[in-house]
């Protein structure tokens, strides 16, 4: 739970997710990751094409040191006791079985979709999420072994949460659900012009 407010129509799963720092650093087991993996397949994707990929790792695995490391070390600080480090990465083409391919527009758009149903199924199943792009992006490609073509697009932590105490001060006191942008601010009907400045 939350102290966010919203419409009493939008899903309380979507209200009560939020990205804390504060994990207990149990791994998340096998088959609690098959089901988040499971609904993260379940995105919308041109085509169908489903361009998503999650390479991950959990803590005491022959991977989890090497994709903390990744990670810029303000993040390794907090997410070294995460239950699941996740790498989303993304094809850029949609490859034909002839062997040809055409470029991917939506490729990223697509991999979000992803990610948001990813979040809210580990919230489903009592678990938090928090995004990264503060990566190491040249080092993610080499230890992940991603080849061209395909684009590293973010990191995420997957665990239980856990007492705020744990953090540095400075991150105590940011461990609540931030706050959100008034729909009048991000959608309105007309041009970009129309948007409040």
């Amino acid at each position: 739970m939350t102290t966010r407010t919203a419409d009493p129509r939008v899903l309380p799963l979507i209200v009560d997710r939020w990205s804390p720092r504060a994990f207990d650093g149990a791994a998340v087991p096998a088959e609690d990751l098959a089901v988040i993996f499971e609904a993260a397949g379940l995105a919308p994707s041109a085509f169908n094409y489903q361009p998503w990929r999650f390479l991950y790792a959990v803590p005491g695995d022959a991977n989890w040191a090497a994709f903390l490391d990744i990670l810029i070390p303000f993040n390794q600080g907090w997410a070294k006791d995460a239950g699941a480090l996740v790498f989303i990465v993304s094809d850029e083409s949609m490859r034909k079985d002839d062997g040809t391919a055409n470029p991917n527009h939506s490729h990223s758009f697509d991999a979000g979709a992803a990610w948001a149903m990813l979040a809210l199924q580990a919230t489903a199943l009592g678990y938090h999420t928090h995004g990264m792009t503060g990566i190491d992006f040249a080092k993610a490609r080499d230890v992940l072994g991603v080849p061209e073509g395909w684009r590293v697009e973010a990191a995420v932590a997957i665990g239980r949460q856990d007492s705020p105490e744990k953090l540095p001060d400075f991150l105590k006191e940011r461990e609540a659900p931030s706050g959100r942008k008034p729909v009048a601010e991000v959608a309105v009907a007309g041009t970009f012009a129309s948007l409040p400045a």
